[in-house]
């Protein structure tokens, strides 16, 4: 069974940056893309950055500040956030899909707070 798990959220100020790492296991059929969503609060989930097949997009609200990066050949994907607002302040979700499924982590929380 493929899990993915999500590491390096925390609270931070506004300004401030922070790192988001995701690693996979249990990976039986390679992935086709790799990204990271986000749900703030009583919003529904959101693209953040995906990357797949060569192509890398990002939502509006994070384009230049937030770089994805990884390999999904890899299984791993990193994002890099930079210059934190509150409106960034959201369960961060890594997401894979392969021929077949669509995979979740469980989320980890990014607080951004003065």
């Amino acid at each position: 069974q493929v899990r993915l798990v999500e590491s390096g959220g925390g609270l931070v100020q506004p300004g401030q940056s922070l790192r988001l790492h995701c690693a996979a296991s249990g990976v039986i059929l390679s992935f086709n893309a790799m990204a990271w969503y986000r749900q703030r609060p009583g919003q529904q989930r959101e693209l953040v950055a995906m990357m797949g097949n060569g192509n890398i997009i990002y939502g509006d609200s994070v384009q230049g500040r937030f770089t994805i990066s990884g390999e999904v050949t890899e299984n791993t994907v990193e994002l890099q956030m930079d210059d934190l607002n509150v409106e960034d302040t959201a369960v961060y979700f890594c997401y894979a899909n392969d021929l077949f499924n669509h995979h979740w982590g469980q989320g980890t929380q990014v607080t951004v707070s003065s």
